[in-house]
């Protein structure tokens, strides 16, 4: 029996089914924790099984419970009203979830999907603009996408990880217009994306004080779409400082993507599939404009291109969906988004349909950063950028680091500050649920201690200092009847449950729910190592405990390896 909390609910279900003895539907028989240990260790409610017998569920509760024999990982089954009580064997329970997690090591909650149910899945996210800053709304999508690639792969799913880089595009004609006009030969000997990013908020502005300066935007992008050869050679030049600080950003967070697609290869793709749905009599004029008539979906009109000619958004998405199936072998591909984008990819998706276009396509949808006085926008120039809010943080971590380590080297304090940072920023950005707004706080961001990254950091580099003192032995040495108290029970459960968060997280694409759950094993191991000596424990005690915390340490770096952040040796 693989000892995951998922198998030993099975093997509980099977008892409990065995015992009523009738057919049953099984997905309606719950298993959930009781409210406190006193009341066991997991606990199946018996209001459905009135159903199939006429009965109270106290009644079927109280016949049921001396049916069920006291064996393997069951060590007693008592009632409690309506709700059959599970108390687990301690030593059974002990034995083989650390056998368990020895076994596997770091392979610990990751699963294999059956040849018949193998798929390929393909998430485009990240997709920042270039001639705009890195904020500190695309770290919210970089991280969370990174994570959801990790937590899909662990479950035996082929991801590909994609990104859709917004190279082309009014927002590119506004910058390289105003860089032109307002800033010509000026090149900044570094920071040259956020250089970008000042000039285009400058842009806007000036655009909409003034409806010469919108005209001659609006024609350098004209321009740059009929390939003009001077503003395409400022476009490339400028477009690379743009992506070279992009891969620099990557490189330090540490993310990896197997295909990158830009507006600039399926602008004209785009809007050759634009003039066959108006062939086709699919899309039509109106004021000069395509659009697709979408309203007997309730979906509004939606623009395919605009009345100059010139490309938008859906334009080149229609493109790029055939282009994401012609290359890969998908099973389904999903886009990274915030919600605010969710009624343009539900019509993106209906004209893709309504083109005969039958892949399956489907968003994951975020909340998006917001500041305490307002949404960010780099139309306004009021962002965080990504840069400025990592050096607050790294500046912060150095010194802390340089407190509790004097005698550190240079080199290694700014390595370790550099690791805690990263921890620090992305747990920020994956602690809280999809559906949840982050209000950004550079002071809850920068603390380490709590609901923080750091802080999983610090329980693991406090197992290390541990284990230095004294190694952990071989399964084969230890006594696992000597890991009897309550909270050492709690523990191994918990440490149980891993594999049940991992799949749960990925089926429901919430990070947040590892991240709460390392959180709380740190926490219990805390609470833990308080209240028992575990180096001044009697020889065989000693070894038991040594193995669990060893087996705690592992599936907290299992863990913090899914969200992307490293762990640190010391601290």
């Amino acid at each position: 029996m693989d000892y995951t909390l998922e198998k030993i609910k099975q093997y509980i279900l099977d008892a409990v089914v065995t015992a009523f003895g009738k057919e049953v539907d099984r997905s309606k028989i719950e298993i959930e924790a009781p409210p406190s240990p006193e009341m066991g260790d997991l606990a199946v409610p018996c209001f459905y099984f009135t159903k199939v017998n006429r009965i109270s569920p106290n009644q079927i509760a109280a016949e049921l419970k001396d049916k069920i024999p006291a064996k393997g990982v069951i060590k007693k089954v008592e009632n409690t009203g309506p709700y059959l009580n599970f108390y687990l064997s301690g030593r059974y329970l002990s034995s083989h979830v650390l056998k368990e997690i020895v076994k596997k090591e770091e392979q610990y909650g990751a699963r294999k999907l059956s040849k018949d149910r193998k798929e390929t899945i393909m998430l485009e996210y990240s997709q920042p603009n270039t001639h705009k800053e890195f904020h500190i709304g695309h770290l919210r999508n970089a991280v969370l996408g990174s994570a959801l690639i990790n937590l899909y792969r662990s479950q035996g799913y082929k991801v590909i990880a994609a990104n859709y880089i917004g190279d082309i595009g009014s927002h590119v004609a506004k910058c390289l217009w105003a860089l032109e006009k307002f800033h010509s030969g000026e090149e900044p000997a570094e920071n040259k994306g956020k250089f970008l990013g000042q000039i285009y908020t400058e842009a806007v502005a000036k655009v909409e004080e003034n409806p010469d300066y919108k005209k001659e935007a609006d024609e350098v992008q004209q321009k740059l779409e009929r390939n003009n050869k001077q503003w395409i050679a400022l476009w490339k030049k400028t477009r690379q400082w743009s992506l070279d600080d992009f891969n620099r950003i990557y490189k330090l967070l540490g993310i990896k993507f197997d295909q990158f697609y830009y507006e600039s290869e399926v602008e004209k793709p785009g809007k050759k599939i634009v003039g066959e749905l108006l062939e086709k009599g699919i899309a039509e004029k109106s004021e000069g404009a395509v659009i697709i008539n979408l309203e007997k979906y309730d979906l509004k009109n939606f623009l395919l291109l605009k009345s100059d000619g010139s490309s938008l958004y859906s334009t080149k998405d229609l493109a790029l969906a055939q282009l994401k199936f012609k290359k890969y072998k998908l099973d389904r591909s999903y886009v990274l988004i915030d919600t605010r984008q969710d009624f343009y990819f539900q019509q993106l998706f209906k004209t893709l349909d309504v083109m005969g276009f039958a892949q399956k396509m489907d968003t994951i949808l975020y909340e998006f950063v917001t500041l305490k006085d307002g949404a960010m926008s780099s139309r306004k120039g009021n962002v965080v950028i990504f840069d400025d809010f990592y050096k607050e943080i790294l500046s912060r971590a150095e010194e802390e680091t340089k407190k509790r380590h004097e005698n550190w080297t240079e080199d290694k304090i700014k390595e370790t500050a550099k690791q805690i940072t990263l921890a620090a920023i992305k747990f920020s950005m994956l602690k809280s649920n999809n559906e949840s707004i982050i209000v950004f706080d550079p002071q809850e961001a920068l603390s380490f201690d709590g609901y923080s990254g750091p802080y999983l950091q610090y329980t693991v580099s406090r197992i290390n200092s541990i284990l230095k003192k004294e190694a952990a032995p071989s399964a084969k040495q230890v006594n696992f009847g000597k890991l009897n108290l309550q909270l050492e029970k709690e523990l191994i459960l918990a440490l149980s449950r891993f594999p049940e968060i991992i799949g749960e997280a990925s089926r429901e694409s919430q990070p947040s729910y590892l991240a709460k759950y390392l959180f709380d094993l740190a926490r219990l191991f805390s609470s833990y190592y308080q209240a028992v000596p575990v180096l001044n424990s009697e020889s065989a005690i000693k070894q038991a405990r040594l193995l669990l915390i060893m087996e705690i340490k592992q599936v907290l770096s299992n863990g913090l390896e899914i969200l992307g952040i490293p762990t640190v040796e010391q601290m």
